[in-house]
């Protein structure tokens, strides 16, 4: 126990003596070589520490650390101010702006879905019965008649069908009580050696001519057409009196002279 312990101590004591002596393989050292190397070796340990110890406030020369910070730029610190602290109060609402134009149409999308069928609404209020509207008339006249003036209406005396008395025999003129469409037909026989010159008159118009040359044997003429009639027109016939005598030809035994016209649709169902 007490050998290993001495050798200890003198381990410890060597290395004390001589901490800085490198050991380089050589048998002789010369002990002033090593006395050199300590004090050389303290003497730059002393530079080393005097240039590593400098104050930055010094004057003097500028430290490794300065030269290297030179070489990067230097950032300012700028203060980040909160907005939302300086906002203030809520304005007023303005004034509404002018509508813009209107843009283009879109396309027409798909069509819905069908709803659902409605329930059955109400009967509704009995109609007025359906109306028939008549109006016809058939007249003749079995004695010839000479035009003694120009325009000379002509009468007839006998009467074959008058419904609801709408042709005035004694005027010789149809009213019209029932507005709409009407067919009208004059058929008259000329006489020998005279002319045959009529007219059919709505109103104080002249709407057709019934006309024969005078020759040497009479002949059957007629003439027929149709009316957009108004309530309280009048239709009716005259003759007319040129340079030569005008004249119809008829006899009390047959009828030659006859005047008809009836309603084809009326007004309310066109």
């Amino acid at each position: 126990m007490t050998a290993p312990c001495l050798w200890a101590l003198l381990l410890l004591w060597a290395c004390t003596v001589d901490p800085y002596r490198t050991y380089d393989g050589r048998k002789n050292p010369d002990p002033s070589q090593d006395q050199m190397d300590a004090k050389d070796y303290h003497r730059g340990a002393r530079r080393r520490e005097l240039r590593e110890c400098r104050r930055c406030c010094d004057p003097g020369e500028e430290s490794a650390h300065q030269h290297s910070y030179q070489q990067y730029p230097q950032y300012q610190i700028v203060p980040q101010i909160n907005i939302t602290l300086l906002k203030g109060e809520k304005g007023d609402t303005g004034e509404r702006g002018p509508y813009g134009k209107s843009g283009r149409a879109g396309q027409m999308g798909p069509s819905g879905a069908g709803g659902v069928k409605g329930n059955k609404g109400s009967m509704g209020l009995q109609g007025e019965p359906c109306k028939y509207y008549f109006a016809a008339f058939s007249v003749a006249r079995k004695k010839g008649l000479h035009s003694n003036d120009y325009y000379q209406t002509l009468v007839f005396d006998t009467e074959l069908v008058n419904l609801y008395g709408h042709f005035n025999m004694f005027t010789g003129k149809f009213y019209c009580y029932v507005p709409g469409i009407y067919y009208f037909s004059l058929n008259v026989h000329t006489w020998n050696q005279k002319e045959t010159y009529l007219h059919v008159m709505h109103n104080e118009r002249e709407v057709v001519i019934l006309y024969a040359q005078p020759s040497d044997r009479s002949i059957m003429q007629s003439q027929s057409l149709m009316l957009e009639l108004e309530r309280d027109d009048q239709v009716w016939v005259r003759l007319f009196k040129g340079e030569r005598e005008n004249a119809i030809f008829s006899d009390e035994y047959d009828t030659y002279i006859t005047f008809n016209g009836h309603l084809i649709k009326p007004k309310s169902q066109l």
